[in-house]
């Protein structure tokens, strides 16, 4: 694990987990409406798996920050529809559709660029007090 030493580090790499959540929900987006021959070929929604970081001085600076342990497929069944005519059905007809729920997809969209936007917020305002501070000197 890197070292966490400045407020710029726990943003930045905020930013950079919610960057990852952003493709992994592009990832699922693109997949949703694929199908396939049988249920363990079906395409299963991504999600990445956070961990907190701690700055190796946390006692005294209390930073923290979040990182990416890993990207996880959701443990849910693929849709399965009837299509006997479809190239991809099973010897029963059936065909398997993608586990990923759209609306709640959108949703997780939302929310990632909302955090993303924050720790936006948190890198600009810190420019800008730094830039005070100096001009503050002169």
């Amino acid at each position: 694990m890197d070292k966490v030493n400045s407020v710029f580090d726990v943003a930045s790499r905020a930013m950079s987990a919610q960057m990852t959540r952003l493709n992994t929900i592009a990832s699922n987006l693109a997949n949703a409406n694929t199908v396939a021959s049988s249920s363990a070929e079906a395409y299963k929604a991504l999600r990445p798996v956070f961990a907190a970081q701690f700055s190796e001085k946390v006692n005294k600076s209390g930073l923290a920050t979040v990182g990416i342990e890993g990207i996880v497929a959701l443990d849910r069944e693929p849709g399965k529809t009837y299509a006997p005519d479809h190239p991809k059905a099973d010897e029963q007809g059936y065909i398997y559709r993608a586990a990923v729920d759209t609306d709640e997809e959108m949703v997780e969209m939302l929310e990632a660029s909302r955090h993303y936007q924050n720790n936006l917020e948190v890198l600009s305002t810190l420019r800008t007090l730094m830039m005070r501070t100096i001009s503050m000197g002169r």
